[in-house]
């Protein structure tokens, strides 16, 4: 499987609050697919979106 490059979250995905942390929207993360892959600390997640609209979020 090949990663793609780092994307920085559009501007739509983001949801800023005042005082509060950002909230971001799990279609827009997804690109309106089913799957968005996270990485944190050379790590790879897979955040998923199941037909009954529930997240999994596996390693």
């Amino acid at each position: 499987m090949t990663y793609m490059t780092k994307t920085t979250p559009s501007p739509e995905t983001v949801i800023k609050r005042d005082g509060m942390p950002p909230l971001y929207d799990a279609r827009g993360l997804t690109d309106g697919g089913q799957i968005a892959l996270l990485e944190l600390d050379g790590q790879i997640y897979t955040l998923r979106i199941t037909r009954s609209s529930k997240l999994i979020l596996t390693k």
